[in-house]
This record gives C-alpha cells, structure tokens and sequence, in this order.
C-alpha cells in the first residue's frame, strides 16, 4: 500500500517529496473486518479515521436499544471529536458494518503533522468547518421533517446507503421501526 496515504492527500494538498514522507511515516492504513467495534462507549477515542473503502456506523445505546445517527463510507472523516480533542470518554460507538480500509490518525502523529506540514492544519480546519455546517443542517432537516421526508432524503441523497446497510441499521437512522420503514417503502413503490 506503499505511498497510499500520500496519493489520497496530494487530492486536497499539494505535497513536496518531505511532507508525503511525513504523511506516511504518520498515517497508516489498516484494514478491518466487518463487524469490530472501533470505539466503545466509555472508550477514550485516540484515534480518527478516514475511510478508503468500506462503511462505518456511528450508534448511541438507549434504554438498551441501539440508535444509528450516522454512516460514514468512502472519501468521509469518522472522529469522535469531543472525546479525541477533550480526552473524555466517548458516548458512542463505531462499527464497521462492512469490510473496511481506514487511513488511522493518532492524535499524537496528528499534531506532529501539523508542525511538519502546516497547511495540512488549514485543510482540517476547513474540513471540519465544512462538515460542521453539513452536520447542523442535517440536524435541522431532522428535526423539521417525518420520517417519509427523511426516507425520500436519504433516497436522494444517498441511495447507496440501501444497498449496503442493513434495514434495521436504516429504521435506527431514520429514527422509525423497521415495520414503519417497509410500510413507508410498500407506500411509495405503490405510488409509482
């Protein structure tokens, strides 16, 4: 996987030979199978990932039950930012519900490179802030809309998602049983 990780950030930076030394010496490609957990809640997160090839889930456990709140599949950041920035332990999980290869981001190796590649701190900067006002809209439209409207979204937005995710993982992230989402899906397919 020799200079993977160098190739996949020369798509948003500019690298001389040094910084994609320094990307390589500090981000490395694992893989992991489908089903380990990455984070635990109560877990300290130290590490950020970014996801090559597969789908990672983001759930909360409730009264038992699991809740999804996100996916994240390729070309996505997956951070438990409040516990890796804070060090506090993190109230979630995040498993991969496929096959997964994840560009891993130790929080030590990360502010090595910041002082060995200064822009790439600019490009997080502007990666979070960027992902921040996604995450606040998708709240808001959350919030504001039934769960049909969020299954038309989701169809819109991310048919993938459908393929690849199993309808109890989709129920769970769209905050519905999976019966209210088989009957949500009978009613729009008899629609058409």
């Amino acid at each position: 996987m020799g200079n993977e990780i160098s190739r996949l950030i020369s798509r948003f930076l500019t690298l001389t030979d040094e910084e994609a030394i320094a990307f390589e010496e500090c981000i490395p490609i694992k893989t992991y199978k489908k089903g380990e957990i990455l984070l635990k809640e109560g877990q300290v997160s130290r590490d950020s990932y970014f996801v090559i090839k597969g789908c990672v889930r983001k759930y909360y456990i409730i009264e038992g039950d699991e809740r999804t709140t996100e996916f994240y599949v390729e070309d996505e950041s997956v951070a438990s930012l409040q516990s890796y920035m804070n060090k506090t332990p993190a109230n979630h999980y995040f498993e991969c519900i496929e096959d997964c290869m994840l560009a891993v981001l130790n929080y030590n190796k990360e502010q090595e490179l910041f002082k060995r590649v200064p822009k790439y701190e600019t490009l997080c900067r502007m990666s979070m802030e960027s992902a921040f006002g996604d995450q606040q809209e998708a709240i808001s439209k959350f919030i504001t809309s039934n769960p049909e409207t969020r299954y038309k979204d989701l169809l819109e937005k991310r048919p993938d998602l459908l393929q690849r995710v199993p309808q109890y993982h989709l129920a769970s992230y769209l905050g519905i049983k999976p019966e209210s989402l088989s009957r949500i899906r009978k009613r729009l397919t008899s629609k058409k």
